[in-house]
């Protein structure tokens, strides 16, 4: 072969592969298009959410609960102290006189401070009914000391109806097993136990309360106010607004 047919033919087959790139290149950019079309149509909330939920795991319910404490009355005491007296009366603050649910006093039977015990469940049930408690839902009951030789403390109780959630500190995993990305059972009861707890109507939780009647003699001294654009000279002090 001659050294020009050479030429030329080597000429031809670098057109030819110039060709095919050039054929192939459209090709290439459509795969790659996709592949980061692909990239950027991924479902964030799907692919990075956490499954489950704190409020899943620890609701908020409305359920009978016992509401108790434990008075201590000293061997040598002779009815109700005071510092007895003010403790009772804050716990008696979260009865609700309108349900009126029982209100049970629990005396110690058999400890050392029986005689004592017996005496200041007396002056509780005064105390109570002096409170507002009705007599008739007022109930006294002995239990069995644990020892007769220690005090027993005077149980006072009674049943309300309260927001709630389970206990905490439940682990029943080990906390550095994130391979599923969820949150550890224990993850937000804390929060729940304390805003169930700060409800003072449980009710809330199920519906908005009936609307209160107006206070018709301050609306009609708002509107007056709002007629003859009065402005305080305390608003025109805190105010950056030059009227």
């Amino acid at each position: 072969m001659s050294q020009s047919a050479l030429k030329a033919r080597i000429s031809a087959m670098r057109s030819g592969r110039s060709w095919i790139s050039l054929r192939a290149l459209p090709i290439v950019v459509v795969a790659v298009s996709g592949l980061l079309a692909g990239c950027a149509q991924r479902d964030s909330v799907t692919v990075g959410a956490i499954p489950d939920d704190y409020r899943t795991n620890h609701p908020i319910v409305i359920a009978e609960k016992n509401q108790k404490i434990d008075l201590p009355v000293g061997a040598g005491d002779r009815g109700m102290t005071g510092s007895q007296r003010d403790t009772l009366l804050g716990f008696l603050d979260g009865y609700d006189k309108s349900a009126a649910p029982t209100l049970t006093i629990q005396i110690p039977s058999g400890s050392a401070n029986e005689v004592a015990a017996t005496a200041a469940g007396r002056d509780f049930a005064r105390l109570a009914l002096a409170d507002g408690v009705k007599r008739n839902r007022i109930v006294m009951v002995s239990y069995q000391a644990g020892s007769s030789e220690a005090s027993a403390p005077v149980r006072v109780s009674y049943i309300a109806v309260k927001a709630q959630t389970d206990k905490c500190g439940r682990w029943p995993d080990d906390l550095a097993d994130t391979s599923e990305n969820k949150h550890y059972a224990d993850f937000g009861c804390s929060y729940q136990n304390n805003l169930a707890a700060q409800m003072a109507n449980p009710a809330d939780l199920l519906g908005p309360r009936k609307q209160t009647t107006i206070d018709a003699e301050n609306r009609s001294a708002v509107i007056d106010v709002y007629r003859n654009r009065v402005i305080s000279t305390e608003f025109l002090g805190n105010s950056e607004v030059t009227y």
